[in-house]
């Protein structure tokens, strides 16, 4: 794809940023090895250079970029490390999204701003131990007492769960009418009635803290309604709609960076005296995961332009997620098995990358859910 001089710009912006803070330093190894929290700083960095929420407009202190520009700072992003792709677009789109699509301006003062500005941490809690892929099956309520709706239940696999200030919440605010009786509620985790559960210990993106979200009587205020009562599934999945761009650009950044581990190494290992890049086998191999790299990217931008260009992205933004995941898999399963024994080890980057790759085709709505998407919109 031929980039526009801006999307150039901001392209080469995070490269530069990546090299310096991610390629250059252990700190992806750490997070990885450790399973520790993503330092402030480099919060704080990615903050101030509005990385951490691109799309926001500018009045409320994002960069007010387009969603080619968003996936493009995803994409490079995930290439350096996939638990750094994670964390922006878990509060890029998940969180900054609902908030610009459906909340009051109060909402958006209170909220939106302190998100971009990296002064507030937010999370997205749809997921519950019952409701997966069966979003309409969400057991949390928020019964309405007076001025405050009271909300009990449980949310699962939160990304950035045990250290976020407030959480979009989906629950229940009328039983027995399935979806239409879902709404979305702000919720503060310093009120009464919040915890969180352990730490999940996670095969990949471990540089990411992920937990149960748990309300216990919880008081919110009813000013605390985002968008229309009963309109709450309309929320979260809009959410998701364009949300799927940003992960699904994570997802060909992870399968980009398999790609170059594979070069690299294919181009020192040397066996029967020779690189094993110039084997035919692998040159073969090589060029088929370097085609649907391109492929997976070129969908994606095409999902973001049509999201920038006003129009609704469900379809391609649901092949792009289902289509980039699946082969950043694949690429990173050949990738390591180029490795050989070497891929094994965690002495080499592709073994994080594997692990890290495997989580695209599951959150942010299963390859299997995306395939029910298309073929919905297919067969309309």
């Amino acid at each position: 794809m031929i980039l526009k001089k801006e999307h150039e710009l901001v392209k080469k912006s995070i490269s530069d940023f990546c090299q310096r803070e991610l390629y250059d330093t252990d700190l992806a190894e750490k997070m990885d090895r450790e399973g520790v929290d993503m330092p402030q700083e480099f919060i704080d960095k990615l903050a101030r250079y509005k990385f951490s929420c691109p799309i926001v407009p500018k009045e409320y202190g994002g960069a007010g970029a387009d969603y080619v520009s968003y996936a493009l700072i995803m994409e490079e992003l995930s290439r350096a490390d996939a638990s750094c792709g994670t964390y922006v677009t878990a509060g890029a789109s998940l969180v900054a999204l609902p908030l610009i699509n459906f909340g009051t301006e109060e909402q958006k003062q209170k909220y939106l701003k302190p998100l971009a500005d990296g002064t507030l941490v937010g999370a997205f809690g749809l997921t519950e131990p019952g409701a997966g892929s069966d979003a309409g099956a969400t057991q949390t309520t928020a019964v309405l007492e007076g001025d405050y709706y009271i909300l009990n239940g449980r949310k699962c696999w939160i990304t950035n769960g045990p250290f976020c200030d407030f959480a979009i919440v989906s629950a229940v605010t009328e039983k027995g009418k399935g979806t239409r009786g879902i709404s979305t509620f702000i919720v503060e985790t310093k009120w009464e009635g919040f915890s969180h559960g352990a730490h999940e210990d996670k095969m990949g993106i471990r540089g990411t803290r992920t937990s149960d979200l748990i309300f216990e009587n919880m008081k919110i205020p009813k000013e605390n309604l985002l968008g229309k009562l009963g309109g709450g599934f309309k929320v979260m999945m809009n959410t998701l709609e364009a949300g799927r761009i940003g992960v699904a650009a994570q997802a060909v950044g992870v399968a980009q960076s398999a790609l170059d581990e594979a070069i690299k190494y294919t181009k020192e290992r040397v066996q029967f005296g020779k690189t094993i890049s110039k084997f035919q086998n692998t040159q073969f191999t090589i060029a088929d995961m370097a085609t649907k790299v391109e492929a997976a990217r070129l969908l994606v931008h095409q999902a973001a332009q049509l999201k920038d260009n006003k129009q609704s992205p469900a379809l391609l933004s649901s092949m792009a997620k289902y289509y980039a995941a699946e082969v950043a898999n694949e690429v990173a399963y050949k990738a390591l098995q180029l490795h050989g024994g070497y891929g094994f080890v965690k002495d080499y980057r592709i073994e994080r990358i594997y692990r890290d790759a495997r989580i695209l085709s599951i959150y942010e709505g299963t390859s299997q859910v995306q395939q029910i998407v298309i073929a919905g919109n297919v067969l309309k």
